[in-house]
């Protein structure tokens, strides 16, 4: 491949929302830390596995927006790859394709060095292909679960309980129920991120027919869920640090808050999508950063 095709897919893939898989592997795999014995393979492989979805969601997101035409002219997020002509239906196909290969590949490999019985191992197998295949029905298919308004809840479900908790499983073999304070908080912030995308395209997306939930609250009410997000994430890790950590460390997370609040007003008093076309960068920052500090305060601890 040219250096010009390579930054064609580069893009493709998305790489600026990229942070939230590492957030969500680094915060499962910090929580697990905390009383077992730590396994660095396991933790490559499950970042790899997660990073390796994420991509396989953004192709198949691209291919689909675009077969359905809500990438147009009146979308006022950043060109596509199919959208801006780049790249043809057919070679985004054959992306998706590839890409699920190393996703299996990267899965299996994952689960089969993690796993101690066959229980565990048929359970996992099952997880890792209800990820694939939430991350190819977001958008593609003649019902997509994405334009139906619950994106939400699938990126809560797979960027937070199950990238969390799954990971703190496949480390310890054990699942305490406190995990999914993190979990559910990790969820959270990457709903945010999603938020923001669906809350700058609304007049498009209503018009496409792709009622996401935002489009289904409606622009005021998505702006205060927004500011659920951002708070429920805070409390729930703040909940876990009171039960769970005694260590001053265990609060590095709140050194966030300031900018999670700064960007909560900020969303909150925008005027319209336009407005929030930089946010996304903010929100993407603003969640690493937090789950980052969630986790170095684990591991201080």
């Amino acid at each position: 491949m040219s250096s010009s095709s390579l930054s064609i897919w580069a893009s493709a893939a998305r790489p600026k929302t990229l942070p939230l898989a590492i957030a969500s592997i680094t915060c499962g795999s910090a929580v697990a830390a905390i009383e077992h014995p730590f396994s660095w393979s396991i933790a490559a492989l499950a970042l790899l596995t997660a990073l390796l979805l994420q991509i396989l969601s953004n192709l198949a997101n691209d291919y689909g927006d675009a077969v359905k035409g809500t990438d147009n002219d009146d979308r006022l997020g950043p060109q596509r790859a199919i959208q801006s002509g780049a790249v043809s239906l057919a070679s985004m196909k054959r992306a998706i394709a590839f890409n699920l290969l190393l996703t299996v590949a990267s899965g299996l490999s994952l689960i089969l060095l993690a796993t101690n019985s066959t229980q565990d191992l048929f359970s996992f197998m099952l997880l890792g292909a209800m990820a694939i295949i939430a991350s190819i029905a977001y958008t593609v298919g003649n019902k997509p679960y994405g334009y139906m308004g619950l994106g939400d809840l699938s990126v809560l479900i797979f960027f937070g309980w199950l990238g969390v908790a799954g990971t703190y499983y496949l480390q310890t073999g054990t699942i305490e129920s406190l995990v999914f304070l993190p979990a559910t908080a990790c969820g959270l912030l990457a709903v945010g991120v999603l938020n923001i995308n669906n809350l700058r395209d609304i007049d498009n997306d209503k018009a496409c027919g792709k009622l996401t939930l935002a489009v289904r609250m409606g622009p005021t009410w998505g702006r205060a869920y927004h500011l659920f997000l951002l708070g429920g994430a805070v409390l729930c890790l703040t909940v876990f640090a009171a039960f769970e950590i005694q260590s001053p460390f265990g609060w590095l997370f709140l050194l966030a808050s300031p900018l999670l609040l700064k960007h909560g007003l900020a969303v909150h008093r925008s005027a319209d999508g336009a407005a929030l076309r930089p946010m996304m960068a903010t929100m993407v920052k603003c969640a690493l950063l937090t789950n980052l500090l969630f986790a170095a305060g684990v591991m201080l601890a």
